[in-house]
Order: structure tokens, then sequence, then C-alpha cells
């Protein structure tokens, strides 16, 4: 896992592809807000977001 992150970093430093760290945080920040809620009492709540 630390690999890949370590991978990516170098990709968008080379590239300068920079615009895709708020991407990448907004699809981990979502992605975990959603396992979290999978169980509890907010995720009706959450769904109607989307």
């Amino acid at each position: 896992m630390l690999s890949l992150v370590k991978e990516l970093f170098a990709y968008m430093g080379a590239r300068k592809k920079w615009w895709l760290m708020p991407v990448i945080a907004i699809l981990l920040l979502v992605g975990g807000i959603l396992v979290l809620a999978q169980g509890t009492a907010v995720a009706p709540f959450i769904y109607t977001v989307f």
C-alpha cells in the first residue's frame, strides 16, 4: 500500500498532474464516509445526498 502511494506521488511529480490530489482526496473522503455510515442511523441521510 505504501509503495502505491509513493508511485502515485512520483507520477504526479514527474507528469505535473498535481490537480489529481484534490480529486483523490475527495474520492477517499466520500468512500470513507460511505463505509463508516453503512450500518448506522446516518445511512438514510447519506443516501439522500447522492
